[in-house]
């Protein structure tokens, strides 16, 4: 585990926090190494019910670090940053992220694989590719249109200008703006109440919520085959016999 990636579980959600703090929680390969260690052992832990994402201080992260990223000799997609993307594209275990300060680049992209995004009202965001000679990255070319719709995503993209906390939630990055202060005791409302559900119907909910777009008629039949087998579960029985002995 990276020293800059801390992680902790409380009441079965995995906290991972971003602590280095000296360079606004850039990114570095070790962490990226670390954060899909953290990710890809959370999915197989059943017992998991969420993960929390935020930073250290005053950034939630600044991006990419950019002389670490150019040190890398052969960069393609096997690559700790790529790697670390296609684990957040597989992950069926919900995925919150608090931002505080700063989420420029990755910091950015990466909400876009949340389930759940919650910002400091003095949050600053940014998509700068197109001003380092670059193109968007973690699918958010296709994912930022589906948010928001073309002419913002390429408001977003093409100019590459910072904007707040306001129009990220006005162009559906986040869920709720928040004072800064509130921004922890939010994040914690938000685990302790998925921690409270069934965690195998978290995962399940999440996976239908994430397949691509299909006829009515198909995504009828695909949730019925999952319902059928949720509801035969231990999980599922215990849940509705406890909603049924509280209308006694």
């Amino acid at each position: 585990m990276s020293n800059f990636v801390k992680e902790k579980v409380r009441n079965n959600v995995l906290w991972l926090t971003l602590c280095r703090t000296d360079k606004k929680n850039a990114l570095t390969q070790d962490m990226y190494t670390a954060l899909s260690a953290a990710l890809q052992a959370a999915e197989r832990d059943g017992k998991i019910a969420a993960v929390v994402l935020t930073g250290d201080g005053d950034s939630f992260t600044a991006g990419n670090d950019l002389h670490d990223f150019l040190a890398i000799e052969d960069l393609d997609d096997s690559a700790p940053p790529f790697e670390f993307l296609y684990t957040l594209s597989r992950l069926s275990v919900p995925l919150v992220a608090g931002v505080n300060g700063l989420a420029i680049g990755i910091g950015t992209t990466i909400l876009l694989h949340c389930d759940l995004v919650y910002a400091a009202d003095d949050a600053v965001f940014a998509l700068p590719f197109i001003n380092l000679g670059l193109v968007p990255e973690a699918a958010s070319s296709l994912l930022l249109p589906q948010a928001c719709g073309h002419l913002r995503a390429s408001e977003l993209l093409l100019l590459g200008d910072n904007f707040n906390a306001q129009t990220a939630l006005e162009y559906r990055l986040v869920n709720k703006v928040v004072p800064r202060a509130e921004l922890q005791d939010t994040l914690e409302q938000v685990a302790d109440a998925l921690a409270a559900k069934p965690h195998g119907g978290l995962r399940a909910a999440k996976k239908l919520i994430k397949q691509p777009a299909e006829p009515v008629a198909d995504r009828i039949e695909r949730e019925a085959k999952i319902f059928a087998k949720a509801l035969s579960s231990e999980a599922a029985r215990q849940a509705i016999a406890e909603r049924l002995n509280r209308k006694k």
